[in-house]
């Protein structure tokens, strides 16, 4: 069982010697391979439906987790020992009338998807959800995009 330290420790090294040279796609490519239960294999589910939802998309490695962005962050993808989340910081402004988020939900900025065990995930309307989320970045400006102009 891990302590709150250590998973704020793990949480806070986005950068560390053993990240460092890696590609965030291979990071990423990492974590799902350790994963080696059904976890790896959802995520690696949601990363093909994101990544082909717009050939923008750019996979980044923040937080200690894999984060997909275009003109800002779409969202991020966190395993938890029972579920695969899919966080996205500006979901309370997406319309989403297939009801994917279903955590998250009490905030005025940020919605999950949280994604258990055996549970099949509508990929059309995760598509679309993503799609929404860039046009969302692409009509706020932001401080700092995470794609060129």
């Amino acid at each position: 069982m891990t302590t709150l330290l250590e998973n704020v420790r793990r949480a806070t090294r986005s950068n560390t010697s053993a990240d460092i040279g890696n590609s965030p796609s291979k990071l990423i490519d990492q974590r799902i391979t350790e994963l080696q239960d059904w976890r790896g294999k959802v995520l690696a589910h949601v990363r093909a439906v994101i990544t082909q939802s717009d050939p923008r998309v750019v996979e980044e490695w923040k937080w200690n987790v894999p984060v997909w962005s275009c003109h800002g962050i779409i969202c991020t993808g966190e395993t938890y020992k029972k579920v695969v989340k899919l966080t996205f910081p500006k979901g309370a402004k997406i319309a989403d009338p297939s009801r994917l988020f279903n955590s998250s939900l009490e905030g005025n900025a940020r919605r999950a998807i949280d994604i258990a065990e055996g549970v099949d995930l509508d990929d059309a309307a995760l598509s679309t959800l993503i799609r929404s989320a860039i046009r969302l970045n692409e009509a706020v400006p932001s401080r700092k995009s995470s794609t060129a102009a």
